[in-house]
């Protein structure tokens, strides 16, 4: 940790070490905010954790890094009891929902195939949509949210689509987006605001477990008005923007960061769009 750190706010990341938010992390970092992130990573991949770690502080700032499961309640309860025995308490200003572990299979079974149980139903929704709210309260309630804060919820355009096996996801990202709006509605009074951030198709970890990710990362290229995959860094750079003052009026939304591509709905021959 850089114990030298001047940084007067923080971030909190809730999946710091991979994808978006791991981006999100060393980009607020660079704009000078402290970082805590939560992650659950095994052993074989911490280094590369640790090079998250070292890229942040590289910018004089801290970072905490806690390797739990941020869906859990008494993991949750955890962090922030930790936190809240700090002797300087962070002012939490960033919160930012990047969690990506649910289950990909079909509603309707064919022949003997799998298909989603209760259970796995009720795993994905609640990690993927269910705990940015209960993050949320118990930080506004131990008085670590910072007023005129901002909250950040990763959203797909599997929300409103169908994409095969992601019905779970897809459901949870739709309950996402409605919680980010209450979230924006009930916050607004302290000067919070709270958006889901759509990303176009991204090539990460998380996107190569769904079945026929290869294709759907072909497909996305083409469809793209730009030509190419939206990556991490493009994400993080629209969250930085709007973290500054001057967005401090744009809340309650779902906003697009896929240089256009969901707004496509027809790839035709030789790449050209209509």
């Amino acid at each position: 940790m850089s114990n030298g750190s001047k940084a007067k706010y923080y971030a909190l990341i809730l999946g710091a070490s991979s994808g978006f938010g791991a981006a999100t992390a060393i980009k607020l970092a660079e704009d000078g905010y402290n970082i805590i992130g939560v992650h659950l990573d095994r052993a074989v991949n911490m280094p590369l954790v640790n090079t998250i770690i070292e890229k942040i502080e590289g910018f004089g700032v801290e970072a905490k890094f806690f390797n739990m499961n941020a869906a859990d309640e008494k993991k949750r309860k955890e962090i922030i009891d930790s936190l809240l025995s700090e002797e300087s308490q962070p002012k939490i200003k960033v919160v930012m929902h990047s969690l990506a572990f649910g289950t990909l299979l079909p509603f309707i079974p064919i022949a003997d195939d799998k298909c989603m149980s209760k259970a796995q139903m009720e795993m994905t929704l609640d990690v993927m949509a269910h705990s940015i709210v209960y993050w949320v309260q118990d930080l506004f309630q131990s008085g670590l949210l910072a007023k005129g804060g901002r909250i950040f919820g990763m959203t797909s355009s599997g929300g409103h689509s169908i994409i095969p096996s992601y019905g779970a996801v897809s459901a949870a990202k739709a309950a996402l987006e409605s919680h980010i709006r209450q979230l924006a509605s009930e916050l607004g009074k302290f000067g919070i605001t709270a958006n889901a951030i759509m990303a176009g198709v991204t090539d990460t970890p998380a996107l190569r477990k769904i079945p026929g990710s290869v294709p759907m990362l072909e497909v996305a290229r083409r469809k793209n008005p730009g030509f190419r995959l939206t990556v991490p860094e493009d994400v993080a750079r629209v969250i930085a923007l709007l973290c500054k003052e001057d967005a401090g009026w744009v809340s309650g939304g779902v906003i697009n960061v896929d240089g256009g591509e969901d707004i496509v709905s027809y790839v035709g021959q030789n790449s050209e769009t209509i």
